[in-house]
């Protein structure tokens, strides 16, 4: 009697296990046909206005969502590669949906594809220019005089060095993702590692770094990615849940922003190859860029296994401040993963809202 119940729990067990892959196997399909024929879900749908457009700047604010907001607003600024949309992938996969939500009164500075016109701009348009101005136009428009800055990667150094030559303010904190601050160990460093980089190679005629040239970079640096992605998204295609997240960061992979070559040819120069930033030596508009100088709340969150800006390279930033209020934090996840996706929904927003919060009254 016992064997014969035993058998039809067996029975029972391999039907459910029979009838769950054969869901799997068509929701594969589906799912497959749909990521062939379709370009999937745009980033960017939370409600926001333009408050300023000049150039490859736009400055946006977002809608408040409650009714009571921290009183010092946040200025997002984004990789000066990439669109603002790293900050506002989907609903529920938005860090400006989230953050507006926990009653932040949110400013991000987006950037449209410079012109040839604009091939000259250099760091110091961004830091003496574009920031600035940016929080002018915020101090006017909430009549607030303290703003919190957050960069992400590239944004993190530019908002570094807009710190470091404001050591008066209006700054109110700072934060920074997975921002490089020693070059040498930058991974893209170590693989032209005693060869000198043809600067001017990948700018064209209009004096411009092309946008694929800058999507085919971040490939070789993690050559085997793609690939590794592509199998992770034939193993979860049923899973609908996943297949939209990898879309979401596919999109915004491939979304990058031509770079000005006066601009890029800065950035090897005085970081990839002088490394100014942990050596003391970069001068932006005739002033000596010091980490010392920054004494404002610090907040860098580092991830763990990234392979763009590996934590030794990011971890100078902390160490090098006379912020007596200073923290970093390493989570698990990659680069992108870090910012945007279920992890980060789950690890590095909490602990930004947390962090935040205390600084922003």
């Amino acid at each position: 009697m016992s064997s014969l119940r035993d058998r039809k729990m067996s029975d029972t067990s391999l039907v459910k296990r029979l009838r769950s892959e054969v869901n799997q196997l068509v929701k594969r399909s589906l799912n497959g046909f749909d990521y062939l024929t379709t370009t999937g879900p745009r980033p960017g749908a939370t409600p926001r206005t333009l408050l300023h457009r000049r150039g490859t700047l736009s400055l946006y604010r977002y809608h408040p969502r409650v009714d009571e907001i921290y009183r010092v607003p946040v200025l997002l600024v984004t990789p000066t590669t990439n669109p603002a949309s790293i900050f506002d992938l989907a609903k529920g996969q938005s860090l400006v949906e989230f953050l507006v939500g926990r009653g932040y009164d949110v400013y991000v500075m987006d950037w449209n594809a410079p012109t040839a016109a604009e091939s000259g701009l250099r760091i110091e348009d961004y830091v003496l220019d574009f920031i600035p101005d940016s929080i002018r136009r915020i101090q006017a428009d909430t009549g607030v005089e303290e703003v919190s800055l957050i960069g992400y990667c590239m944004a993190g150094v530019l908002s570094t060095i807009y710190a470091a030559l404001h050591p008066d303010g209006p700054l109110k904190n700072l934060v920074c993702f997975t921002t490089p601050i020693d070059w040498s160990k930058v991974v893209f460093k170590k693989l032209v590692a005693g060869e000198r980089v043809d600067v001017d190679r990948v700018i064209n005629s209009d004096g411009l770094v092309p946008a694929n040239t800058i999507t085919r970079t971040i490939d070789m640096i993690r050559p085997a990615s793609r690939i590794a992605n592509q199998i992770r998204l034939l193993d979860n295609l049923w899973n609908d849940d996943y297949v939209q997240a990898h879309r979401l960061m596919m999109n915004f992979g491939a979304e990058a922003i031509p770079l000005a070559g006066a601009y890029h040819r800065q950035i090897v120069s005085e970081l990839m190859e002088k490394n100014a930033l942990v050596q003391g030596t970069m001068r932006i508009g005739g002033r000596l860029v010091e980490l010392k100088n920054i004494r404002v709340p610090l907040l860098h969150v580092i991830a763990q296994y990234d392979h763009m800006v590996p934590p030794d390279c990011a971890q100078p930033l902390v160490a090098g401040v006379s912020s007596e209020d200073k923290e970093e934090l390493m989570l698990p996840g990659g680069h992108l993963s870090l910012v945007a996706g279920p992890s980060a929904v789950k690890r590095m927003w909490p602990k930004l809202d947390q962090w935040l919060g205390k600084r922003s009254v």
